[in-house]
Order: C-alpha cells, then sequence, then structure tokens
C-alpha cells in the first residue's frame, strides 16, 4: 500500500460519535455501570481515608488503588492513566508518582483471531507472504500485540496487529469521558485554564493517531530523515506493501531493552555511552526538529550490538514550531542562570501562564522552588524533580500544563528515568546544558546569535559570570572544543551582523569607568589550554578568509 493513496483515515470526531451512541444509548449502559462500578470502590475509599484520617495529604494505597482500577479498565484507561502521569496541575503528587508506574501491557488477545486480522487486512494467504511467523506474540500492549516474521523475499520483519474491536471500544469510552467531562467539570476542584472536554478531545486526537498504522509509519519515515546520516541512532524502515491502517510492518530490530543492564554490559557496550546518545536525541528532537517522540519508555529505545540506540513505536509524536524551540532554549538558560523574572515570562510565552496573569507574586515562589532545585550546583538539577515541584507551585499560582507539553515533560521525564536505571549517578543538566550551552556559543543561526546576546547581556550590560558559567559548563562535555566555537564567534564579530556586539564588547570592557582585566584574565584561564597559539592562529586565518579585503577595511574605519 502506497502510503500517499488515500486511505480511510481515522479521525476523531467527537460530535459524529456522540451521535452514534445517542440513537444506541443501550450500548453505553453496561459500560456505565461497570465504571461506576470499580470508580466506586476507589471513592468509598478516598471518603473513608478522609474520615479516618483527618487533613491527611497523601493515600499511598488509594494511589495504588487507583493504578489498578485504571489497569482493569481496559486501553482507553490505561491511556488516561499514563496521560495524567505527566499533569502535575492535575494529580496530587502522590498520585501522580503511583501513574508512573503503569506498565503500556496488556495480557495478548488470541494469535487465531490476529491472524485472521492480519489476513483479512494484507488481502491473500499469509503463506503468500511469510515464510515463518511466531506462533506467539513477542510484544503486547495496550493497543497491539507484535509478531516476528520473515517475508518470502527473506527479510526479518516486526509485525503489528491492532486488537479487534478497538475502534468501538475507545469511541466508546471517548464519549462517555466527554459526557462526564461536561457534567462533573463545575464541581471538581481542577486547574485547567480551559474546558475539561477540550482536554479530553484532545486525549481523542492523540489516541486516534495512534490507532492509525498508517500515520504511525509516515511518522517512522519523516523521524528517520531528521537523523539520516546520524551513526548513532537507528529507525526501522517500513514495508507499506504490507502496512495498512491495523496492521504494520516494518523492519526487525536485533537489541536489547534499556531496562536489561546485564545484556548489555554482556554485549560490552557503554553505558554512559548509550545516556548520551539517548538523551542529545531526545533534546535534539525538541529543540533542532521540533518533532519529538512523545512515548520513549524502554519498551520503545533498543541498544544495538554496534552501539547505536534503535528508536521504535511512532504512534505517539509531536511537532514544536520555531518560536516554542528558541523559547524551550531560553527557559533552560534562565533556569541555569537563576533568572526568574525571564523565566516567568518565559512560562507565559509557552502557555503556563495565561498572558494577563501578574507575574510578580509568581517570581519569588519561583526563586523558592527552582533555588532549591538547582541548589548548590547546577549538576543538581533533574526533570523528576522539578515535575514534582510543580505539583506543588500548580495549586497555590494559576499555572496549567498545555497538552503539548504534557507530552514533552512525559518525554523527558522518561529518558531521564532511563538514563537513571543505566546509571544511578546520571545528571541530566551534565548533558542538556552543556547542548544548550554549545549551540549558543557556536550560533548557528540568527535566532541562536540572538539568544546568545540577550543572555549576555541584561539591562544594557555584559554578564560576565554567565559567559564564564556557560564556557565551563560545555566544557564538562570531553567532546566540546572551544576551537571551532571561537572560530564561529570571530566570523560573526566580523559580520556585518555582528555590528551590535562588537560595539557592546568594547563598553563591557570599559564598563564603569574601568577595564574589566579581572574578567578578562578569568575567561582566559578557562580557555587558554584549548587555544594553543598555532591553533589559534589558524583559526583566525579560517576566519578572516570568509571576508574579503573591502569587509577588513570597512571593520579598520568603524
Amino acid at each position: 500500500m502506497n502510503p500517499h493513496q488515500s486511505t480511510s483515515r481515522r479521525v476523531y470526531d467527537p460530535e459524529t460519535i456522540a451521535d452514534h451512541y445517542r440513537r444506541r444509548p443501550w450500548q453505553a449502559l453496561w459500560r456505565v455501570i461497570t465504571v461506576i462500578w470499580f470508580f466506586s470502590g476507589f471513592i468509598i475509599g478516598l471518603i473513608w481515608d478522609q474520615w479516618r484520617h483527618r487533613g491527611v495529604t497523601e493515600t499511598p494505597k488509594r494511589a495504588s488503588q487507583l493504578r489498578h482500577v485504571l489497569t482493569r479498565l481496559g486501553p482507553t484507561y490505561i491511556k488516561v492513566g499514563q496521560a495524567l502521569s505527566t499533569r502535575p496541575d492535575l494529580i496530587r503528587k502522590d498520585f501522580l508518582e503511583e501513574l508512573t508506574k503503569l506498565q503500556d501491557q496488556l495480557p495478548p488477545f488470541d494469535t487465531r483471531i490476529a491472524m485472521a486480522i492480519l489476513e483479512k487486512e494484507l488481502d491473500r494467504d499469509l503463506d503468500a507472504v511469510f515464510s515463518q511467523i511466531s506462533p506467539q506474540p513477542v510484544a503486547a500492549a495496550s493497543l497491539g500485540q507484535v509478531y516476528k516474521a520473515r517475508l518470502n523475499t527473506g527479510e526479518e520483519v516486526a509485525v503489528k496487529v491492532q486488537r479487534p474491536n478497538l475502534l468501538p471500544m475507545l469511541t466508546l469510552d471517548l464519549y462517555l469521558m466527554r459526557l462526564g467531562a461536561r457534567w462533573f467539570a463545575p464541581i471538581l476542584p481542577l486547574n485547567l485554564g480551559h474546558d475539561l472536554t477540550l482536554i479530553v478531545d484532545e486525549f481523542g486526537v492523540k489516541l486516534f493517531e495512534e490507532i492509525d498504522y498508517i500515520n504511525e509509519g509516515r511518522n517512522a519515515e519523516r523521524f528517520a530523515t531528521y537523523f539520516d546520516g546520524d551513526p548513532t541512532i537507528k529507525v526501522p524502515s517500513i514495508y507499506w506493501k504490507y502496512t495498512s491502517t491495523r496492521v504494520l510492518v516494518l523492519e526487525w530490530i536485533d537489541g536489547f531493552k534499556l531496562t536489561d543492564i546485564d545484556s548489555i554490559e554482556a554485549a560490552g557496550l557503554d553505558m554512559d555511552s548509550l545516556i548520551l546518545v539517548g538523551v542529545t536525541s531526545g533534546l535534539r528532537q525538541l529543540l533542532e526538529f521540533g518533532f519529538f517522540h512523545a512515548d520513549p519508555h524502554p519498551g520503545n529505545l533498543f541498544a544495538m550490538a554496534d552501539g547505536r540506540m534503535a528508536f521504535i513505536d511512532f504512534g505517539m509524536m509531536d511537532q514544536l514550531n520555531q518560536q516554542t524551540k528558541e523559547t524551550l532554549v531560553d527557559s533552560v538558560v534562565h533556569l541555569i542562570n537563576k533568572d526568574y523574572t525571564e523565566l516567568a515570562g518565559d512560562f507565559v510565552r509557552l502557555g503556563f501562564l495565561t498572558p494577563d496573569t501578574d507575574i510578580r507574586p509568581i517570581i519569588p515562589a519561583l526563586e523558592t522552588v527552582m533555588g532549591d532545585i538547582i541548589g548548590e550546583s547546577v549538576r543538581d538539577f533533574n526533570f523528576k524533580t522539578i515535575t514534582d515541584s510543580f505539583s506543588e507551585l500548580m495549586y497555590d499560582y494559576p499555572f496549567r500544563v498545555p497538552a503539548k507539553f504534557a507530552l514533552i515533560i512525559r518525554s523527558l521525564v522518561t529518558q531521564e528515568g532511563i538514563a537513571l536505571s543505566l546509571n544511578p549517578d546520571f545528571k541530566i543538566v551534565e548533558v542538556a546544558y552543556p547542548y544548550v550551552a554549545r549551540r549558543l556559543l557556536k550560533g548557528e543561526t540568527p535566532a541562536l546569535r540572538r539568544r546568545l546576546i540577550e543572555v549576555l547581556f541584561k539591562d544594557g550590560r555584559f554578564q560576565w559570570q554567565r559567559l564564564e558559567n556557560m564556557i565551563a559548563i560545555a566544557q564538562a562535555d570531553g567532546n566540546f572544543d572551544i576551537l571551532p566555537t571561537a572560530q564561529l564567534g570571530l566570523q560573526y564579530l566580523l559580520s556585518e551582523e555582528g555590528n551590535f556586539l562588537r560595539r557592546q564588547i568594547v563598553l563591557a570592557l570599559t564598563e564603569d569607568d574601568r577595564l574589566h582585566t579581572e574578567e578578562v584574565q578569568r575567561l582566559w584561564g578557562l580557555i587558554q589550554q584549548d587555544l594553543k597559539p598555532s591553533r589559534l592562529f589558524d583559526a583566525a586565518l579560517g576566519a578572516l578568509t570568509e571576508f574579503s579585503t573591502a569587509q577588513v577595511a570597512a571593520l579598520r574605519t568603524e
């Protein structure tokens, strides 16, 4: 099947779904009874806890009970639990921690049914396509299960088959959730920032995208183009000839789950290198490509024997625009530089706070919470701590988590959790901030060069300490070479675009009617080991060759 041919796409349409079930109320009745039965025990338990222990703020037993209830109610509710695990604005901290344990796994359905679905979707006998196929699934999840097979042409493939009757089950649950959202939203003490039905609709859109395997195949191919030429990342190829909305056939990946530490060590793979590949690829998705894998749990990431990281399962992806990517870079730098006024502004621009929010009382709260997070060293920082701290801030201030950022939070926290499972001493900032610092210092794009100027200048004054911090942290990555960055910087200074920065540097060196020799000496102490005279001369010569004699003469006459 050609992916560009018209297909019967599964598109979430709440009005069509509602119209269907309004005409068939009996179909919803038994599901309503089942859901009420399961949740009534949970709610009675909550009330009992409140009566026995007045003022209690944590009920781990009930949090665990909720996780089991969601699991027993099936695929839609497992997905709800996973989504809620990224919403500190909606869920109390103890429940948040329990929901992060939800595993996207269910018992497999009957292989005979799976083979019948596969044969129907392929519209041919299985023997005409596969020379062999595993008798049992090698993996089972809430929405489908995977078989290992070999095509008659010899290639090993993974065959992903969707669960039977999945679409009616999801549409019925979404219909009932939307009804419940409309009825109960006015009495629920939730800090949403918008209509609860919109939350359900956002969830429905993503869920329908995830059960459309044509969409997943396209996502995989797009993801692969971004990492084309990257020797550290592997994306499986899609076999479109055998792929449909309910069946996905893709290249088989031989590797080890990232939780299989024994196998990874036995293969002689370096844990720290794997962590660096995984986290750096995640940062590139968010801050460079703007197209990111929103469900990077251990079952979707494999370490390959050659050291590459393989991504699979591209059902849950999302897109960031250029402005959002740039603001994310800003927020990381502002957080590390402890510039809480600017950080509050970033939260407004990212949608965590509405534009009419008075940020003045929020700034000291950010300083208190974020200051504790960072501690004495930026290397103490981690995303899990931020998520936990935000779950407290959400109830005191008008923060909300936009749906897109719920996916980003899920992605970051999950990747950090995987890294910690491989190395308990891992600090994500030791990868994240050097990456951001390198991108700013290199200034590959005009937008990043403007960001660097905004970082280095505050209220018209040059921030020497920020430049020192940025260089020192960038150097924490052994692969960072200051010389190419210095060459790019010199090229920028000599360009017309660098005119403003040249003047500002001259002013910075003579601020407060004194020469800032002490600051310059500290900077030189940071970089002198990397800037040997011969290398420095070559870099300067390389930068100057980018410009004509006329341009250099123009600089001299400024």
